[in-house]
């Protein structure tokens, strides 16, 4: 006879109603883990899909994610000469916020050479760019759809929608846009009219648009890419950074204070979680203190007592936790940042649910050993 299920059974509704509402905290846990991991895949998205081995950026800069970074256009000329150096793409990076429909639209605006790297990976809709202006592929989550125009820059140019991709966002949850570079070069370097008027009647020369961010650069596979750096290295005007160098400016650096308060928020709600665990389960062997004392004069062993104990602990956490589970992948698509929730850390949160719970579980069965027997015949009595 298993004392747990039929203890669970004969207050059924209790049980629910505590495991749902337990269900909803480790759903918070398991939420907040998807965004920490979010917030780390959508940092690293953009360097990475840029597929570069190496990244030339202005001296002295650890540029164009971290800081600001610009560069003459034809740096990527003088890198694709360069001995090792396979194929070599020039890009700008840049956030803009337009209004559509009466409404605000943030991007993030990148600028390439079509054939060159940098580009975007794979579209889910639509097509590649093929005119030289005024096209543009953006991201599903900016709710834009093929064909749709999309005013930018103080120009007032149309951006027709070509194409779509899926979960290409920044850290901030801004949606990625891909145009051409010279489209992007007069977005973000060009001088609004009013500004160059200005410029031109005072004499000042005007502003350069062959400018760019950095030069993404691909290394044959025959030749060592710390090598290539190196011969990089020597030109005094540029930085050169490794994609390994990238990703950990990002990870460690750029994201540093938002990746630590995630995590922060995690711990602390699996410190809640655990209290609110032991206060139920504490609270659930108090009500069947005479229960316990009437096993105990009856002959039970104590490993049935505890085995009481753990089981509904252990029911408890399964229970709140697939639960929340269930509900963090029902409502999913509707949060406003990108969860992801990968295998290792689902499988994480499970170990420290069932963690949790043996643990919390220690209250209730130092309760339930010192129930005297004898209270059994004073609550008969």
């Amino acid at each position: 006879m298993n004392l747990a299920y039929r203890d669970i059974k004969h207050n059924l509704l209790r049980f629910v109603l505590t495991n749902f509402g337990l269900s909803l905290l480790l759903g918070i846990v398991i939420m907040i883990t998807g965004v920490y991991g979010g917030l780390i895949d959508d940092a690293l998205r953009q360097a990475r899909a840029a597929n570069a081995d190496l990244w030339v950026v202005e001296v002295g800069t650890n540029g164009p994610f971290a800081e600001s970074s610009r560069i003459p256009g034809d740096t990527r000329e003088l890198v694709g000469r360069v001995y090792g150096i396979e194929r070599a793409g020039a890009v700008t990076y840049q956030s803009v916020q337009t209004e559509l429909n009466s409404k605000p639209l943030r991007l993030f605006l990148i600028g390439f050479e079509p054939g060159r790297p940098g580009g975007p990976r794979k579209l889910s809709a639509g097509r590649e760019i093929l005119r030289d202006h005024y096209e543009m592929i953006v991201d599903r989550s900016a709710g834009l759809k093929l064909g749709q125009e999309v005013p930018l820059g103080t120009h007032g140019h149309n951006f027709t929608v070509v194409g779509l991709m899926r979960d290409e966002v920044t850290s901030s949850g801004d949606p990625v846009a891909y145009l051409t570079l010279k489209d992007a070069q007069a977005l973000q370097f060009e001088l609004a009219p009013p500004a160059a008027r200005r410029e031109a009647a005072h004499g000042g020369p005007l502003q350069s648009s062959d400018q760019i961010n950095a030069v993404i650069a691909k290394v044959s596979p025959y030749v060592p890419i710390p090598e290539v750096a190196t011969a990089l290295a020597r030109w005094k005007h540029l930085t050169t950074l490794t994609q390994e160098q990238q990703e950990t400016l990002l990870s460690k650096f750029v994201i540093e204070k938002a990746r630590s308060q995630q995590m922060m928020i995690m711990v602390l709600l699996v410190i809640v979680s655990a209290v609110i665990i032991a206060l139920i389960i504490y609270t659930l062997t108090m009500d069947k203190v005479r229960s316990i004392a009437t096993l105990k004069f009856i002959g039970a062993p104590d490993r049935t007592i505890i085995g009481l104990v753990l089981q509904q602990a252990l029911s408890m956490g399964l229970f709140g936790y697939f639960t929340g589970l269930a509900l963090v992948l029902i409502f999913k698509p509707y949060f406003p940042r990108r969860l992801v929730l990968d295998i290792e850390s689902v499988a994480i949160v499970f170990t420290i649910t069932i963690v949790v719970c043996l643990a919390a579980s220690t209250l209730g069965i130092r309760l339930a050993l010192k129930v005297d027997p004898a209270e059994a015949l004073a609550s008969a009595g």
